[in-house]
Order: C-alpha cells, then sequence, then structure tokens
C-alpha cells in the first residue's frame, strides 16, 4: 500500500472517529444542575427576577407559568413547543381547545428571553427558561424550592392535534387519567401528586359547566358535588353564559398558594373537575388524597421530586432541536 493510500486511510478513520465521538455526545448528553454556570452565569437570576415581576403585579401569573411547563411536557416532551405560535400553515398547540384561550404567561417567557439573549445571545433555550419559571412560581407561592436540571434544547414542531390527543380533558375519568401519566412514565402515586397543581390558578367555566347544568340525562347536577360549592360556581359561572372571561378559582379558599387544601377540598366533594373528583374513585388514590390532605410538607417534597421528573420527558439535549433567539418562532 503506498503512502497515498495510507494517507487517505488515515484520513477516513479519522473522521469516522470523529463522528462517532460525536455520536456518542448527543447519546451522553444528559440535563445537569448548574448547567449554564459558565456559558450565561446569570440565567437563573435574570428569569427569577421576571418572573417575580410579574407575579408581584399578578400572583395569578405564577399559575399560568406552571400550567405552560406541565403543557409544554406533556406534547412531544419539555422542548418549549408549547410557545411556537401558529402559521398560515400550521394551528400549533397553544391554539389547540386543551390551550386556547386558558394558557397564560406567554409575555413573561418573551420578557424573559429578550433579557436573555441581550447578555447571552443563543445559550438559553426557552424549554429551559419554562422549567426555571415553573419551580420560581412554585416557591413564590409556597412550595419548596428545587434544583432544575437544564441543557433542554427546543423543539421546531408544534401541533393543535398533538396537544389535543396528549393533554387529559378536564372530563377524564380515573383510569382515563391514570393512563395519560401512565404514558409519560408517571405512577399513579406521582400523578395524584401533580394533580395537587390544581392548587392554583383559574378555569374557564366552560371546562366544569356540565356538572352544574348538564350533568346526564337524569341528573342536571353533578351528585358527587358539594351542592353549597355548586351554588358558589352558579354565581360565578351562570347558565347559557359562555363568555371567555367567565373564570373560577381551582381552589376558592386560596387560589395563588401552593398549599394542600386542594386535597382538603376534594374530601369535601369541592374538586373543581370531574378529573379532579375522579381521585377519590378508587381506595388507592382516595388514600392518597387523604395523606397529602394532612401533611403540607410531605405533598410538597413529594411534589418538587415530581417536578424534576416531569422536566425530564423526552428533553432534547445535545446537538438535537436548537436554542430559539424568539420562543414564539422557530430558527
Amino acid at each position: 500500500m503506498n503512502s497515498r493510500m495510507l494517507s487517505c486511510c488515515s484520513s477516513s478513520l479519522a473522521m469516522t472517529m470523529v463522528l462517532l465521538t460525536c455520536h456518542l455526545i448527543v447519546l451522553k448528553a444528559e440535563l445537569q444542575v448548574g448547567f449554564y454556570s459558565f456559558s450565561c452565569p446569570l440565567a437563573e437570576f435574570i428569569i427569577k427576577d421576571e418572573v417575580q415581576k410579574s407575579f408581584l403585579f399578578d400572583n395569578g401569573v405564577a399559575a399560568g407559568l406552571l400550567r405552560l411547563h406541565f403543557h409544554d411536557c406533556f406534547v412531544r416532551g419539555c422542548d418549549g413547543s408549547v410557545l411556537i405560535d401558529s402559521t398560515l400553515f400550521n394551528l400549533a398547540e397553544k391554539d389547540s381547545p386543551p390551550n386556547n384561550p386558558s394558557l397564560r404567561g406567554f409575555e413573561v417567557i418573551d420578557r424573559v428571553k429578550a433579557r436573555l439573549e441581550s447578555v447571552c445571545k443563543g445559550v438559553v433555550s426557552c424549554a429551559d427558561i419554562l422549567a426555571f419559571a415553573a419551580r420560581d412560581s412554585v416557591e413564590m407561592t409556597g412550595g419548596l424550592t428545587y434544583d432544575v436540571p437544564a441543557g433542554r434544547r427546543d423543539g421546531r414542531t408544534s401541533s393543535s392535534l398533538e396537544a389535543l390527543l396528549n393533554l387529559p380533558p378536564p372530563s377524564s375519568t380515573l383510569d382515563q387519567l391514570t393512563l395519560r401519566f401512565a404514558l409519560k412514565g408517571f405512577t399513579q402515586e406521582e400523578m395524584v401528586t401533580l394533580s395537587g397543581a390544581h392548587t392554583l390558578g383559574r378555569a374557564h367555566c366552560s371546562s366544569f359547566s356540565n356538572r352544574l347544568y348538564n350533568f346526564n340525562l337524569t341528573t342536571k347536577q353533578d351528585p358527587t358535588l358539594d351542592p353549597l360549592y355548586a351554588a358558589l360556581l352558579k354565581l360565578q359561572c351562570p347558565k347559557g353564559d359562555n363568555s371567555p372571561n367567565r373564570v373560577a378559582s381551582m381552589d376558592p379558599w386560596s387560589p395563588a398558594k401552593t398549599d394542600v387544601s386542594y386535597y382538603s377540598n376534594l374530601l369535601a366533594n369541592r374538586g373543581l373537575f370531574t378529573s379532579d373528583q375522579a381521585l377519590l374513585t378508587s381506595p388507592f388514590t382516595a388514600f392518597l388524597v387523604s395523606q397529602n390532605a394532612q401533611n403540607d410538607f410531605l405533598w410538597k417534597m413529594k411534589f418538587a421530586a415530581a417536578m424534576v421528573k416531569m422536566g425530564k420527558i423526552d428533553v432534547l439535549t445535545g446537538f438535537a432541536g436548537e436554542v430559539r433567539s424568539n420562543c414564539r418562532v422557530i430558527n
């Protein structure tokens, strides 16, 4: 074999090794706590600062940011796809019936992204911003803080249909809920734990009004709903009024506080959604509801752990996806 052939073989071998190395890096890339310590050391501070400013102006934004992260992760994984705007040729997740008009907090993410791009251009992903903002929202409303492993990359696809197929509707039975969460890798206990996020925020009347006025062919009002609570809801959601401005607090007693009153409400038959009250329809999940209602700190610990796990669903890392410069538009 002459020297020219040896040189070609060596070059080919070197190129193969480079490709294999890159492939292994992609395979081994994992989320890490402190991911931006060197590339953008102020990232978490900037995100928290913007969330806090928004929260002081409107404490309901915390529930919105928490829900954005959940609705992002349950569709295509935690890839920021819920933030992408629809186009003439594509109806995006944010405009799917489970999300529109109920999702909120997009403008907070926009402000965070603009600040980050001004100091660390092209570094911090929109998916990571959502994960950090959700953590900060939990902390600001009285929940336990937790470390957020980062390094997510942003997806380039957003589909209204996929949101419809993956997000559990408020009318879900226990079996339907269990299946939706199991498909994302969660146990039934983790499902009950994460359902406690409904201690924050509000819901549009259209998502639960069937329990008040049109439950089934023989009963107008859901018999599992506490009558006094139902009367309160009817004042907030008059029959036939389908205005998108008509809303009710998920937890009427402490709607801006991360606490276990959600579970106490369930035990008193004051769960807002059918899917909330469904947690009492099996002995095991009913036991978990009761356990959480009695131990605020235990639930908050379990909730923090479940949030970390949720933030790892089907993430893009390494060279996959991209880091969007504008969270609403793919690069």
